[in-house]
C-alpha cells in the first residue's frame, strides 16, 4: 500500500514542479517552466497530458507576454505529445484563449499554432471542433478574437461541407465588414489567401464585392492591404472577366490620396503585370506606371523606379520599344534631375537595364546622355550604381563606344578638385577593371590609378594604395610586375619625403597578393635602401614596413637583409627610429 502511494507521489511530482514553477512570482522560472512542456508531458504520459495538463494550462492564461508567446509556441507541436492526431483537438481550448490575449505577437503565434493543427484534423473533427472554435473567435466581442479568426478560415474551408463553406464564406463577409479598423486589416490582409481556397463561381459573386469595399475603405491601413490581396486574386480571373470585375478598382488605386496605397501598388506593379496579361499592361498599367514615376511623394517615385527594368522587360515584344520610347523614356529623363537621391539611386541601379532592351542606337542617343549626368551626380551612390552596372551597356555598345562617352566622365572625376570626390573614384576602380578587363584598363586608367600615389591629400594617397592590391588580386602577378611596381619603386627616388612613405605604404599592402619571389626581388632592396634616408619618419616607416612582410620572406633573407637594416636602425639618433626598430627586432622570427 505505501509503495503504492509512493509511486502516485512520484508520478504526481513534474506537474506538481510545474505548477509550483508557473506560479513563482520571478519570470524567468516561469517562462523556463514553459520551455519544458514537453519534457513534463512526456512524463505524465498522453492521458494525463490531456487530463490534467492542458486543462491546467487553459485555465491559467494570464502572464506576462514572453511566457504566452512561449506556450503559444509549444502548443502548436504538442500534437504526438497528447495522443496524435485523433486528440489534436484537445489543443484547440488554450489556443483559443491565447488568440484573444491583447498583445499582438503572441495572438499571431497562437494563429500560427492552430493554423500548423488544423490539417493534422480528420475532416469530422475539423467541423466537430476547429469550425466551433473559429466561429466563437469570429464572433468574439473583443476586436482581439475576431482579428484571430481571420487567419484560420482559409485553412479549413476546403475540407468542410457545403453549408458549413457557406457559414465560413458569411464569417469572412462580416469581418471584412466589421466596425473595427484592426479587424478589417486582418482581414484584408487574408482576402488574397482566402480567394484561393473559394470556388471561381463564389470568387466573383462574394469576394470581388469584398475587395472593392476594402479598397474603397476610409483607412489607408486597410486600402493598402487590400490592393495587394487585389493583384493576388488577378492572377486567378480569366482577362476578359478582370477587366470587369476589378480592374477598375486598380487603376484608381494608382490615384488614392494615401501615398502608402501608392507605394504598394509601385513595389507590386511587375506582379499585377503578369497577372493581367499583355493587353491590359498596354491600356492600363503603362499610363498608371508613368503616373507613379511622377508622384509627388518620393518613396513611391523611388519604388517605382526600382521596377524600370523589369516592368519594361515584361512589356509586350511587339510594342515593347516604342512605349518605353514615347511614354516611359520622357518620365525617366525627368527622373534623372530629380530633387531625392534615393529616387536617383533607385533609378541608377536599373537604368543600364535599358540598354539591352532599346538597342545600341537608342542606348547611344538616348540613355547615354541620362548615364553621364548620373556619373557627375553629387551622391556617390548614384555615381556607383553607374558604375557597378556598366556591363550592361558594355554588352550593347562596346567596349570602345563606351570608353569614348563614358570613361572620360570618369577620368574628369578622378581628378575633382574635392578630394571626396576622387575618393568615391578610386572605390569604384576595382569593380570598374573588372568590367573592361587588363588590356582596357592599362590603356585607359592605369596612369590614373597611379598618379593617385602622388596625390596631395592623405586619404586619397591611402585609398590609392589599398586600390592597387585589389587590383593586383582582381589581375594577377605579372600584371603587377609590369605595370605596378617599377611605379612605385620610382616614387622611392622622389624628392617629397611624403611620397617616399607612400612607396613603403604600397608595399605594405602588395607584398602578400605579389607573394615571396616578387617581393624579395623587387620590393625588399628599395626597402633597405631607404632605411638611409634622411627623414627620420621615412626611416622608422621602413621598421614598420619590415614588421609588415615578415611572413612574406624567406627565413635566409630575414637573416642576411632584414635583420641587418633593423640592427642600424635600431643605433639610430631619433628616438621614434629607435623604438619602431627595436620593436620589429623583438617580433622577428627566431632563425
Amino acid at each position: 500500500m505505501a509503495s503504492g502511494d509512493v509511486q502516485s507521489d512520484e508520478s504526481l511530482y513534474p506537474i506538481a514542479v510545474l505548477i509550483d514553477e508557473l506560479r513563482n512570482e520571478d519570470v524567468q522560472l516561469r517562462l523556463n517552466s514553459i520551455k519544458k512542456l514537453s519534457t513534463i508531458a512526456l512524463a505524465l504520459g498522453v492521458e494525463r497530458t490531456r487530463s490534467e495538463l492542458i486543462p491546467f494550462l487553459t485555465d491559467t492564461i494570464y502572464d506576462e507576454d514572453e511566457v504566452l508567446l512561449a506556450l503559444a509556441e509549444q502548443l502548436g507541436t504538442f500534437t504526438q505529445l497528447v495522443g496524435g492526431e485523433s486528440y489534436v483537438h484537445v489543443l484547440l481550448p488554450p489556443l483559443e484563449s491565447l488568440a484573444q490575449v491583447e498583445e499582438t505577437i503572441v495572438r499571431d503565434k497562437a494563429v500560427e499554432s492552430l493554423r500548423a493543427l488544423a490539417p493534422q484534423h480528420s475532416a469530422t473533427d475539423l467541423e466537430t471542433y476547429f469550425i466551433p472554435t473559429v466561429k466563437r473567435l469570429a464572433q468574439g466581442d473583443w476586436f482581439t478574437s475576431r482579428t484571430s479568426a481571420s487567419g484560420l478560415i482559409s485553412v479549413c474551408y476546403a475540407r468542410v461541407s457545403n453549408h458549413v463553406k457557406g457559414e465560413l464564406r458569411q464569417l469572412f463577409k462580416s469581418l471584412c465588414q466589421d466596425d473595427t479598423p484592426m479587424v478589417r486589416r486582418a482581414a484584408a490582409s487574408k482576402l488574397g489567401e482566402f480567394a484561393k481556397v473559394v470556388e471561381p463561381e463564389y470568387l466573383r459573386q462574394e469576394l470581388v464585392s469584398l475587395f472593392t469595399n476594402l479598397a474603397n475603405d476610409e483607412q489607408d491601413s486597410v486600402r493598402l492591404l487590400a490592393i495587394e490581396a487585389g493583384i493576388a486574386m488577378a492572377g486567378l480571373f480569366r482577362h476578359e472577366d478582370l477587366e470587369q470585375q476589378m480592374m477598375q478598382t486598380l487603376r484608381a488605386a494608382t490615384e488614392d490620396k494615401s501615398w502608402r496605397v501608392r507605394y504598394v501598388v509601385a513595389d507590386k506593379l511587375v506582379d499585377l503585370q503578369k497577372a493581367v496579361g499583355p493587353e491590359i499592361t498596354k491600356n492600363d498599367l503603362v499610363g498608371a506606371y508613368c503616373s507613379l514615376l511622377k508622384d509627388p511623394e518620393a518613396e513611391v517615385r523611388a519604388a517605382a523606379a526600382s521596377k524600370l527594368k523589369d516592368f519594361c522587360n515584361s512589356l509586350p515584344t511587339d510594342t515593347r520599344e516604342q512605349i518605353i520610347m514615347s511614354q516611359i523614356l520622357p518620365c525617366v529623363k525627368d527622373m534623372v534631375g530629380d530633387m531625392n537621391q534615393h529616387v536617383k539611386s533607385a533609378l541608377a541601379s536599373v537604368i543600364m537595364g535599358l540598354s539591352p532592351i532599346l538597342g545600341k542606337d537608342n542606348t547611344l542617343e538616348h540613355l547615354l546622355p541620362l548615364f553621364l549626368n548620373q556619373l557627375k551626380d553629387d551622391f556617390p551612390e548614384v555615381r556607383l550604381n553607374i558604375i557597378s552596372n556598366l556591363e550592361c551597356i558594355n554588352e550593347v555598345i562596346g567596349v570602345r563606344q563606351l570608353s569614348q562617352s563614358l570613361l572620360p566622365a570618369i577620368v574628369e572625376l578622378a581628378s575633382d578638385a574635392k578630394w571626396r570626390v576622387r575618393l568615391g573614384i578610386i572605390e569604384y576602380m576595382p569593380l570598374l577593371a573588372g568590367q573592361l578587363g587588363s588590356e582596357f584598363f592599362d590603356e585607359k586608367l592605369s596612369s590614373l590609378c597611379m598618379s593617385w600615389l602622388t596625390d596631395h591629400v592623405f586619404a586619397i594617397r591611402e585609398a590609392a594604395t589599398n586600390n592597387l592590391r585589389k587590383l593586383v588580386e582582381k589581375f594577377g602577378r605579372d600584371w603587377a610586375q609590369n605595370t605596378v611596381i617599377p611605379k612605385i619603386i620610382q616614387l622611392a627616388r622622389d624628392q617629397n619625403y611624403l611620397y617616399r612613405m607612400t612607396c613603403l605604404f604600397a608595399i605594405n599592402v602588395l607584398a602578400e597578393p605579389c607573394g615571396q619571389e616578387v617581393t624579395q626581388r623587387m620590393m625588399l632592396p628599395t626597402v633597405i635602401t631607404l632605411a638611409s634616408d634622411p627623414v627620420a619618419n621615412v626611416r622608422f616607416n621602413v621598421a614598420k614596413t619590415l614588421q609588415r612582410i615578415y611572413p612574406v620572406l624567406d627565413s635566409s633573407v630575414l637573416a642576411s637583409h632584414v635583420k641587418p637594416a633593423l640592427d642600424k636602425l635600431n643605433q639610430d639618433a631619433d628616438h621614434d627610429v629607435q623604438y619602431f626598430a627595436n620593436e620589429a627586432l623583438e617580433m622577428l622570427p627566431k632563425a
